[in-house]
């Protein structure tokens, strides 16, 4: 009997003990499932290769100041400009994969992946998240210039090789690899000119020492409202509504030419599911407002929520056209 009772004692001695460890097992997958259904509890830094004050980092900081109204946490933009963006890149993937410390990420890290032997590749270390913007670029000539159409322009270039330039941004941007593409697609013997920045290409261009532009419609409006410069053709796959008159480089005579310049958040490669899924919600019905539409307008660029995994196509497609453009132009690594 004693020998009953002891192992009876034994036995519930036992089931307190598993109580308690089911109990505790249970409290912690609880609080584990709260924190991830809590996100954010704290600030979101997304960092930015591009330069406090560009119209880039305009719509970026639009985005932040609405996504910190939605979730009552500070969204802050830090801007980490230099190496091509390297040096944003890395600090992205050495953040804590928790979802506080994303990145803002686009074509010239598609570009970047063939120009930089430091670069960061988004295929394999990053994880996509959203599509944010994305802007076309003009082909422009000044309004003295005698082209009044990019096919008359192409066909003075064939008449007379190695006399027309075209400028661009400084080398291994988007714009300075959308004017190689165009070289190399239609095959002209011309110089393609870097500038260090926009404000040095415009007076360039409006001193008539380059005979053709191509960059952001944002940065040439000032310039086309004020009948200074005249577009020629856009790079989008449609007309811009802004200028309905102005045909795409595909109706000008220059087939399947459809270069734009986009951006979209990224984070690190263990990100999260929770933290994913919050950010594309809360990004998609910030885009989705037509008040931030406009002011997205007003930079020059267009909303347009992309879902990740046509992010992640849309990356993995760019990358490999600009390889193949840089590869062309006999660009070396940097």
């Amino acid at each position: 009997m004693a020998g009953q009772n002891l192992k009876f004692r034994g036995s519930d001695r036992v089931a307190v003990v598993l109580a308690a460890a089911l109990s505790l097992a249970t409290s912690v997958g609880c609080c584990f499932g709260a924190a991830a259904e809590d996100y954010p509890v704290r600030t979101i830094r997304i960092i930015t290769p591009l330069a406090a004050g560009s119209a880039s980092d305009i719509v970026l900081r639009i985005l932040a100041e609405k996504l910190s109204d939605r979730f009552q946490r500070p969204v802050v933009v830090q801007n980490q400009p230099g190496a091509g963006g390297v040096v944003a890149d890395h600090t992205i993937i050495n953040a804590p994969a928790d979802g506080y410390t994303i990145g803002w990420i686009g074509n010239n890290n598609a570009i970047g992946v063939s120009l930089f032997k430091d670069a960061v590749d988004p295929r394999a270390e990053m994880r996509p998240i959203v599509g944010v913007s994305e802007f076309a670029y003009l082909f422009v000539t000044g309004a003295a210039s005698p082209y009044k159409s990019i096919k008359q322009w192409i066909d003075t270039a064939r008449a007379k090789p190695n006399t027309l330039t075209i400028g661009t941004s400084t080398a291994g941007t988007s714009n300075h690899l959308a004017a190689l593409l165009f070289k190399a697609s239609e095959k002209l013997a011309i110089t393609v000119v870097p500038y260090r920045g926009p404000s040095e290409l415009s007076v360039a261009l409006l001193r008539n020492d380059i005979d053709l532009v191509v960059n952001a419609y944002g940065g040439l409006r000032p310039q086309i409202e004020a009948g200074q410069i005249r577009p020629l053709a856009a790079t989008s796959a449609n007309r811009l509504p802004e200028l309905p008159d102005v045909p795409t480089m595909t109706e000008a005579g220059v087939p399947d030419y459809i270069v734009t310049s986009w951006n979209s958040l990224y984070g690190p490669k263990a990100m999260p599911d929770q933290a994913v899924e919050t950010l594309k919600r809360a990004a998609t019905d910030v885009l989705g407002d037509p008040a931030v539409k406009a002011r997205f307008k007003e930079a020059g660029f267009d909303a347009n929520a992309l879902p990740a995994d046509r992010l992640d196509a849309r990356m993995r497609s760019e990358i490999e056209r600009w390889a193949r453009v840089i590869a062309e132009a006999g660009i070396e690594k940097q």
